[in-house]
C-alpha cells in the first residue's frame, strides 16, 4: 500500500512531536502558526461554532469523514489555521504534515440582503451579535440551509496534499471542525470568511422586527436573571440581607429631604400679615410742608 502512496499508521504522540518540531521551524522562518486547541470533549461552545458543527453535520456529502476528523482536531492535529476573506489555509499533522485549503463561495448580494432586511431591528449590537445573543427567529434564519449564513457543500470547494483521493479525507474534514472552534474565539471571522459586513445587520436596529421574538425584549433587560457582576466583570456584593439593608439606608436618605421640604411648606411664614398691614397703613399728617 505504500508504494500506491499509502503512508504507514503514525501514533497521535508522534504526530504531536512532529506537529511540535514543524511549528517550531515555521517560527524560525519568522511565520506566526494560530493551531487549534480543544478544551474537553466539546468543538465548540458558543453558537457562532456550534452553528458552523451542526451545519457540516447535516450535509451527508461529509458524514462517513467526520467522526476520524473529530478525534483529529480534538489530538491538536490541526496545528495552523488562517482565516482569510473566501479560504480557509490550515497545516495538519498526519502521517505527514499536510497543507489544506477550503474555499468557500461569498454569500451573493441577493441572499446578504435578505438575511438583513429579515434580521432588521432584531440586533441591537455588534456586541449582541457576535455573543449570538438574539432571538431563536432570527438564529433560525441565520442557520436555514442554503439561504443562510453557513455553505453547502456545493459552495465549498476542498484540497488536502495528502495521498487519500477523496475530496473530503480526514485532514479536511479536521479543518472544518477547527472553523468550528475558532469561531468559538473569534465569530468576527465567519463574516470575513463570506465576504460580508456584519455590521450591515444592526444598521436598521430601529425597523420593525420581523424576526424577533417579543419573549426576548425581557430576557434583554439588565438586572433580571443576568449576573451582572460577571457580565461587567464587577465585584458586587452578593449577599441578600446585606443588599436589603443597603437599599433601606439609601431609601431612608433619599426621604429626609423631602419630608423636611413638605414641613417646611406646611409651616406659617411670620411677618407677613405684618407686612400688609404696613402697606395699608394710611399716612400720617405731621403737619410739616
Amino acid at each position: 500500500m505504500y508504494e500506491w502512496g499509502w503512508r504507514p499508521y503514525v501514533s497521535v504522540a508522534e504526530r504531536r512531536r512532529q506537529a511540535a518540531s514543524k511549528i517550531v521551524k515555521l517560527g524560525q522562518k519568522g511565520r506566526a502558526v494560530s493551531p487549534v486547541v480543544i478544551q474537553g470533549r466539546a468543538i465548540a461552545k458558543t453558537f457562532w461554532g456550534k452553528a458552523w458543527c451542526d451545519n457540516l453535520e447535516r450535509y451527508s456529502d461529509f458524514a462517513n469523514r467526520l467522526p476520524r476528523a473529530r478525534t483529529y482536531v480534538r489530538n491538536g492535529s490541526v496545528i495552523d489555521l488562517q482565516v482569510a476573506p473566501g479560504v480557509v489555509k490550515a497545516l495538519v499533522s498526519g502521517s505527514d504534515i499536510y497543507s489544506v485549503a477550503v474555499e468557500v463561495a461569498p454569500v451573493t448580494k441577493t441572499r446578504w440582503k435578505s438575511i438583513c432586511k429579515d434580521c432588521a431591528g432584531a440586533i441591537d449590537s455588534l456586541v449582541e451579535l457576535l455573543q449570538g445573543r438574539f432571538s431563536r427567529g432570527v438564529m433560525e434564519r441565520i442557520c436555514r440551509q442554503k439561504t443562510g449564513l453557513f455553505p453547502s457543500p456545493s459552495e465549498i470547494k476542498l484540497s488536502c496534499s495528502c495521498p487519500d483521493w477523496a475530496e473530503m479525507c480526514k485532514h479536511v474534514a479536521a479543518v472544518l471542525y477547527g472553523i468550528g472552534a475558532r469561531l468559538d474565539q473569534q465569530p468576527e471571522l465567519l463574516f470575513r470568511l463570506n465576504q460580508v459586513d456584519e455590521n450591515e445587520l444592526i444598521a436598521n436596529a430601529g425597523d420593525p422586527l420581523p424576526l424577533a421574538n417579543r419573549e426576548m425584549g425581557a430576557a434583554r433587560v439588565l438586572g433580571g436573571s443576568e449576573d451582572l457582576s460577571a457580565l461587567f466583570g464587577l465585584d458586587m456584593p452578593r449577599c441578600t440581607a446585606d443588599n436589603n439593608k443597603l437599599s433601606e439606608i439609601v431609601a431612608a436618605r433619599r426621604s429626609k429631604p423631602a419630608k423636611a421640604i413638605a414641613a417646611k411648606a406646611a409651616a406659617p411664614r411670620p411677618g407677613r400679615k405684618g407686612r400688609r398691614a404696613a402697606k395699608k397703613r394710611p399716612l400720617v399728617n405731621t403737619g410739616e410742608h
